[in-house]
């Protein structure tokens, strides 16, 4: 069976009429669509910030078996999953594809055979239908969830701290459509070193999350003896010399942590040792992301109204309490932080849908079919291929 296609320049005009609806103060419907890594996701969100449903397909079992994700695996699982989360997505919002407004999709950055699945989804519901299309830069929603979420969103410019397992960027919102990077790791991403660690003290996998989390919560457990009376420590990275480098570094901890870990453990990892180790990594991973954003805030000069913590890491609860008391305790005085719900910090269609939502209000009327799929892609960079003619004039 083929599917009907609607030439560029008729869907065009639809986006148009829709979007001249839409600018009336009509309530918007998007369908959005994510599987940047290793989760399908399909969510149905309106321009008055509800989200009417938000499925997410994990891949926990599949990841155990290679130790992480594996790409070909991940895509295979895509194929299966999204049509199932798809149609979840549209029951539980009580809607149909023609009752919709738009379609996204993340368009990047990600793996590119796993973005590929939501892509061509995209593309196919958006044909078929006539619906606008809209690609979105999957960093760029992280960054706006809190207007989704927050009771009194944060204004413009805003810092976000956006920490995930390929990700770990201090980014300047400065508009809805324009960002500056301040700060980025220069090796390891803090997702990434958070499960790397979880590996080495052999953290039992868990069958709801990823092993950052497993690791949050042994470092959480009290300490056992004898590190409940002499608890293990770890140098912060970028330290010394390099203590006003506006970086974020996590290569030289996760050595240090190995050497601690295997001296400590000897010929067997107990529970005590797991624990201890746990708890002194996170709590120098942490200071180190607390520290330095201070740093910029500090010595940047920035007069930002908030900062927003984003990402998979951004669930954890100790990087939260932390974050918040770095914000209360600046000199000049506090700025408030905020956190998307957990269940919105890790990868999500929610954000994806409220996204577009933003770029349509914004005069996006749709995009192209043929946009390429970007795996890499700085937010410095957002939608600079997108066609002047996409937007309303």
């Amino acid at each position: 069976m083929f599917v009907r296609s609607i030439p560029w320049a008729a869907q065009a005009r639809r986006s148009r009429a829709i979007h001249s609806t839409a600018h009336a103060q009509r309530v918007l419907r998007v369908l959005g669509l994510e599987s940047s890594a290793d989760d399908a996701c399909a969510a149905v969100v309106t321009s008055n910030r509800k989200i009417l449903s938000s499925v997410v397909c994990k891949q926990h079992d599949i990841n155990r078996q290679y130790g992480g994700i594996h790409p070909i695996a991940a895509h295979e699982a895509h194929l299966r999953d999204m049509p199932r989360a798809i149609s979840q997505a549209l029951s539980e919002a009580n809607v149909r594809v023609d009752d919709l407004d738009a379609i996204a999709y993340t368009r990047g950055p990600g793996m590119f055979g796993c973005l590929t699945v939501c892509t061509t989804s995209a593309r196919a519901l958006a044909a078929s239908s006539g619906k606008p299309l809209v690609g979105v830069h999957h960093m760029q929603a992280h960054a706006l969830t809190a207007l989704l979420t927050e009771e009194k969103a944060p204004g413009f410019p805003f810092f976000t701290l956006l920490v995930s397992g390929g990700h770990t960027q201090l980014v300047l919102a400065e508009s809805m459509s324009k960002y500056r990077i301040v700060m980025t790791t220069v090796d390891n991403a803090v997702g990434d070193a958070f499960d790397k660690v979880a590996r080495l003290l052999c953290l039992p996998p868990s069958s709801t999350s990823g092993l950052g989390p497993v690791l949050e919560e042994y470092a959480a457990r009290p300490p056992l003896p004898p590190y409940d009376d002499a608890p293990l420590r770890l140098p912060l990275p970028l330290e010394g010399r390099n203590k006003d480098t506006l970086a974020f570094s996590f290569s030289g901890l996760l050595s240090a942590t190995e050497r601690l870990a295997k001296k400590e453990a000897g010929v067997e990892m107990s529970e005590a040792v797991q624990r201890a180790v746990a708890r002194a990594f996170q709590t120098a991973a942490v200071t180190h992301l607390a520290d330095k954003v201070r740093l910029a805030i500090d010595t940047l000069g920035f007069p930002v109204k908030g900062l927003v913590v984003s990402g998979g890491v951004g669930s954890n609860k100790y990087l939260r309490e932390q974050m918040k008391a770095m914000c209360d305790g600046i000199p000049s005085g506090p700025i408030p932080a905020y956190y998307p719900p957990i269940a919105l910090c890790t990868d999500n269609a929610a954000m994806i849908a409220w996204t577009a939502i933003l770029r349509l209000q914004d005069g996006l009327v749709g995009e192209p079919f043929d946009l390429p799929i970007r795996k890499k892609w700085s937010l410095e960079d957002l939608y600079d291929d997108v066609p002047a003619s996409c937007y309303r004039s």
